[in-house]
């Protein structure tokens, strides 16, 4: 294996489990990174995101090092004022 994406090919082909864990992850980096991207975009500490949201800035610290998964309410409180919205497609 030379990097990361043919470890996580490997992984997804011999272990179906580890596989599906592996892409979970996955999809909760992205969201977490749009979350933290868009935050710094608009100029918005962890501190200021928490007011605005009424959640504790401790719990958006714990989201963003993923120590945490936000649940739905939560992240929508999150969404809200970073002007984001969740799409299923």
């Amino acid at each position: 294996m030379r990097n990361w994406n043919d470890y996580k090919e490997y992984v997804k082909k011999t272990d179906k489990k580890s596989g599906k864990e592996l892409e979970e992850i996955e999809e909760q980096a992205k969201i977490v990174s749009i979350l933290i991207n868009q935050r710094n975009a608009l100029g918005l500490s962890q501190r200021d995101l928490a007011e605005i949201c009424g959640i504790p800035q401790s719990s958006i610290a714990r989201i963003e090092s993923f120590k945490t998964t936000p649940n739905l309410s939560t992240l929508i409180k999150l969404l809200k004022p970073l002007g984001l919205k969740i799409t299923i497609s």
